[in-house]
């Protein structure tokens, strides 16, 4: 018997109804759609306008999508990891929510956050625990209201973000497919070029935090640029080289949707052809946790059981990596 080994065995996904366009932020900042498209690459964003409503409503909507795909009992679902930057409240972890909403009454579950890189690490996370034979099924969702943290005033950060969700289910395996690979990691210097600023332990918040808008994201976006490109590409590359998978082995690149200049930096790097790239920016943005399992969601009808798939990704903090992983089945 070969080694025992954490397989993606379904995905499910979920976007708001409403479209946020590049036309429509034309009325709301000083911008332009030529401006937006030729920088980032987005055309549109969702947004969740659902009044109460959190990250859970999304989360809740992708595991129930990956439910219904699947045939999968919540029942079986030993755990639930909840890779998000914008939690529903502050203490309680929304994934233990989540498992209440969808009947998963036998799992345990936390939250996971690396900013733009959290789906990312809670790929390495869940596979470790299914690696590990403690646990069969482990739900990942990816998830983020990232409406919620956006400042609808500044034009560097508010075309940039979109709201949604995305999930995967990991599953043992012994034909030697699923997660292969995995190189992670974090420079402490980011925390001061892409934040939010108060709400936290060191300035919380207070009515001089709120007036001074300081609980929205702020970014230095040429440094977030700069690093983001290097470091992205440099692990996709890394990856490919310590698995010696080349250009031809490699079937598709899978990367954080935060700007197509790099996502096309990442994939000249690696040397991939551009139909190899998956790409959605342009429809949804930059949903932080959930681009990846979107992207999953969105192509699954052209993977094949065996394609190598590599994914990559950069967010705050700096956090950033990449992830070699074999697919597992056939849609």
């Amino acid at each position: 018997m070969s080694k025992l080994s954490a397989a993606i065995t379904a995905v499910g996904a979920y976007v708001p109804d409403f479209v946020l366009t590049n036309k429509i932020l034309e009325t709301m900042v000083d911008t332009n759609d030529e401006w937006i498209t030729s920088r980032t690459g987005i055309k549109e964003r969702r947004i969740l306008k659902k009044e109460g409503e959190g990250t859970s409503y999304l989360a809740i909507k992708a595991a129930e999508d990956l439910i219904r795909k699947s045939n999968l009992d919540p029942k079986e679902i030993d755990m639930i990891i909840v890779a998000t930057a914008t939690p529903d409240i502050q203490v309680s972890a929304t994934a233990a929510y989540v498992a209440s909403e969808i009947g998963a009454v036998n799992a345990f579950g936390y939250d996971l956050q690396a900013a733009c890189s959290s789906f990312l690490y809670g790929m390495s996370t869940a596979a470790s625990y299914i690696e590990s034979g403690r646990y069969k099924k482990v739900l990942l969702i990816g998830a983020d209201k990232m409406s919620s943290i956006i400042d609808y005033t500044d034009r560097t950060t508010c075309i940039i973000f979109g709201d949604g969700g995305g999930a995967v289910l990991f599953e043992p395996n012994n034909e030697g497919l699923g997660l292969q690979d995995e190189y992670l990691r974090v420079d402490g210097v980011g925390r001061n070029f892409l934040k939010i600023e108060a709400g936290g332990s060191i300035l919380p918040p207070s009515e001089e935090t709120v007036k001074n808008r300081q609980h929205f994201v702020k970014q230095d976006g040429k440094t977030v640029f700069k690093f983001a490109v290097s470091n992205m590409a440099d692990a996709a590359e890394k990856i490919m080289k310590q698995n010696n998978l080349s250009n031809e082995d490699l079937d598709w690149l899978v990367p954080h949707q935060a700007n197509k200049r790099i996502i096309n930096a990442t994939a000249s790097r690696a040397g991939v052809d551009d139909s190899k790239v998956m790409m959605n920016i342009a429809k949804y943005g930059n949903t932080t946790s959930a681009t990846l399992p979107l992207l999953l969601n969105d192509y699954e009808s052209q993977l094949k059981k065996g394609d190598n798939l590599v994914f990559a990704a950069f967010g705050g903090g700096f956090t950033w990596g990449a992830i070699y992983l074999k697919w597992a089945y056939n849609s």
